[in-house]
């Protein structure tokens, strides 16, 4: 999947930031499939700043294992903001991590619909010691595209949230 160049460049200079600022960083994801964590485990040394990543494909497993309200599974749907928020918080709490990024989304090429079609993809990025920022996009073109469309916008959203 990550024959993207960008993705990996984004990765390494994640990891620089990380490491510059002493923090340490968990992942949650869903349409992404561990990704994210793949991508910055491809980066020598990324024991020093990565914890573990939550791959997150079912509901029951973002409540189990992140500790996402069934309610809010009810009312936003597993593809929302408050969805993502509630994971990112997750990844933080149950693990040694400072920092995570949530991500949940339809990658395609089923299971669109009108209000959120194909390529829409919300992510969160939390930190415990400052604010972050959650946004939702849609991202063009097939799954695999998609994805890593959402795998480079969750590193550049680390990436700013490790800046000091």
């Amino acid at each position: 999947m990550h024959s993207n160049n960008s993705i990996q460049k984004s990765a390494e200079l994640l990891g620089k930031k990380l490491l510059k600022a002493g923090l340490i960083v968990s992942t949650a994801e869903s349409c992404t499939g561990g990704g994210v964590a793949y991508a910055i485990t491809e980066i020598s040394g990324s024991s020093q700043w990565f914890d573990r990543g939550f791959v997150t494909y079912s509901n029951e497993s973002k409540v189990e294992m992140l500790g996402v309200k069934n309610k809010t599974l009810e009312t936003s749907g597993a593809v929302s903001q408050n969805i993502v928020i509630e994971m990112a918080r997750g990844a933080v709490k149950n693990s040694k991590a400072d920092i995570a990024v949530a991500i949940s989304g339809i990658a395609g090429p089923n299971g669109g619909s009108d209000d959120k079609p194909v390529g829409t993809v919300c992510i969160s990025w939390y930190s415990a010691h400052k604010k972050g920022k959650t946004a939702t996009y849609i991202f063009v073109g097939g799954r695999n595209a998609i994805r890593c469309q959402a795998i480079q916008m969750a590193l550049v959203g680390l990436i700013e949230l490790a800046k000091n």
